[in-house]
């Protein structure tokens, strides 16, 4: 066997909590002979980067339950506990010191403030004599790699699917990799239970109750709101998926339906690599992104959306500064009724399809993504309030929370993102209710007050239907809310 280059390596986990393809666990394993991983939370940055419970919840119970199956493979898992970002270069460069690192290896983080600090940590580490490796795993193909005929990164979903799809065309490229072995006997170096660093921090082999302000326990139970933590769990709803794929596109626009994959999640945490899923995707469509099925199709489209927003947060880094996309639209005068902000938080808009919407993000820590367009148009253009009061809302409810894909799409809603359709793009939330809920299956799972009603009223229940008291009327007129968010959009556009 030949010599590996590094004899300790130390991997830092982030979003990425997984021990199957996983890059940066992958390439450490490969060149190091022993082996550790580092988790540091940084509550304070968590949260003012918007992370709710849920998100941060799902996140550290998938670690927990990493820890158990790294620990099997005689791997140990530290974690470690500090305020901020700016903290960990300095935490990282006494963790090595500690544990006499050769290596770090971590999978690269995209926005803004993710890059910074992993720049950060490479230029402290460097005087410390320890290379840092930072791989392609979050996305398929790195941001820069893909670019318009100018050199610059492309601002349209389309035209960024159709270079992908010419270069990639071939299925090639995406294969999984392994997880890692255990390392021989010769190598299973004595790790310590834990070390005290400077500022009283402590790096420790246990995964505490409580982190920051946030309400969770990761030593509980596995689940978050239902959901199922672990790889395990990831790969078992990945394998049911496979099963009806090949209806994913005449079935998915339909909440009432488990029409949709429900991976979102265990990407956003790293239980489950975008690898994986397109391997199985792939495998359905003949080994191309475009073939035999519609549905496998139409899913590998949707997994090129993240892949997009992706890499629109390296390339244009102003949407991670709380900034539209479209420079114009910073003039917009949002409404300032914060009444009609918290009735469409709470799901009382007295519009049944966006209030089924918002309970199901309340109650479950997640929404299908037919009606997050649904909703997010309608807070935005229907009640004009800034995009940027839903896109908070919505990272302290999701349990898939992820920055890049929940600004995307709030921007796209809004009309201040990358986006070529139109500003007067405006769904009308009643004719989407009977087109996808024609039956009002869903309004009824989570609008209790309508289950009485008919099929062809629950969608707009008709005046003297109900009591104010039991349903409110609608907070707005779509047709005249609509005409005057086009005004306003085509006043910024003349202007």
């Amino acid at each position: 066997m030949p010599k590996k280059l590094y004899p300790r390596g130390l991997v830092w986990l982030r979003n990425d909590l997984r021990m199957d393809d996983n890059t940066a666990l992958y390439r450490a394993a490969t060149n190091c002979d022993a082996l550790a991983v580092v988790f540091i939370a940084c509550p304070e940055t968590w949260r003012s980067h918007g992370d709710g419970d849920n998100v941060v919840a799902m996140r550290l119970r998938t670690l927990k339950a990493l820890q158990a199956s790294l620990w099997k493979k005689h791997i140990p898992l530290y974690f470690l506990q500090l305020d901020t970002f700016a903290r960990v270069p300095r935490a990282l460069a006494q963790i090595c010191r500690k544990l006499d690192i050769d290596a770090l290896f971590a999978n690269a983080e995209y926005p803004l403030n993710e890059q910074r600090r992993d720049a950060a940590v490479r230029e402290t580490l460097k005087s410390e004599c320890v290379p840092v490796e930072y791989s392609t795993d979050r996305t398929l193909t790195s941001p820069g790699s893909l670019t318009t005929g100018s050199g610059e990164g492309f601002k349209v979903y389309t035209p960024f699917k159709r270079a992908f799809i010419a270069r990639f065309d071939n299925g090639g490229g995406f294969e999984p990799l392994p997880a890692p072995r255990s390392p021989g006997a010769e190598h299973r170096a004595v790790w310590p239970e834990w070390i005290t660093l400077a500022g009283e921090h402590n790096l420790i082999r246990s995964i505490p109750d409580s982190v920051g302000d946030y309400n969770v326990v990761p030593g509980g139970d596995r689940k978050v709101l239902g959901w199922t933590v672990g790889e395990s769990a990831a790969n078992k709803l990945l394998k049911a998926f496979s099963g009806r794929i090949s209806d994913y596109h005449n079935q998915r626009d339909y909440p009432a339906m488990a029409a949709t994959s429900r991976l979102s999640p265990y990407l956003n945490c790293g239980a489950l690599s975008v690898r994986r899923c397109v391997q199985m995707a792939l495998g359905e469509n003949g080994g191309h992104w475009v073939g035999r099925s519609a549905g496998a199709g139409s899913w590998l489209c949707e997994l090129l959306w993240r892949e997009f927003y992706q890499h629109l947060v390296v390339h244009y880094p102003r949407v991670c500064r709380n900034l539209p996309f479209k420079p114009e639209t910073e003039q917009v005068p949002w409404s300032r009724r914060s009444a009609d902000f918290e009735r469409w938080c709470q799901g009382q808009t007295g519009v049944p399809i966006v209030d089924a919407a918002m309970r199901q993000l309340n109650q479950t820590g997640w929404m299908h993504n037919r009606l997050r367009m649904v909703v997010a148009s309608f807070l935005t253009k229907n009640l004009l309030t800034d995009w940027r009061k839903g896109e908070r809302y919505f990272m302290q409810q999701l349990v898939d929370a992820d920055f890049a894909a929940n600004n995307g799409g709030w921007q796209w809603a809004a009309s201040t993102g990358t986006d070529a359709a139109p500003y007067f793009r405006v769904f009308n939330p009643y004719s989407q209710s009977k087109k996808f809920d024609p039956e009002g299956e869903f309004i009824r799972a989570f609008v209790p007050e309508l289950e009485g009603c008919s099929a062809r009223d629950i969608h707009c229940p008709p005046v003297g239907l109900l009591r104010s008291e039991d349903y409110p009327a609608p907070i707005c007129d779509v047709t005249q809310s609509r005409k005057h968010a086009i005004e306003v959009f085509a006043n910024l556009k003349s202007g």
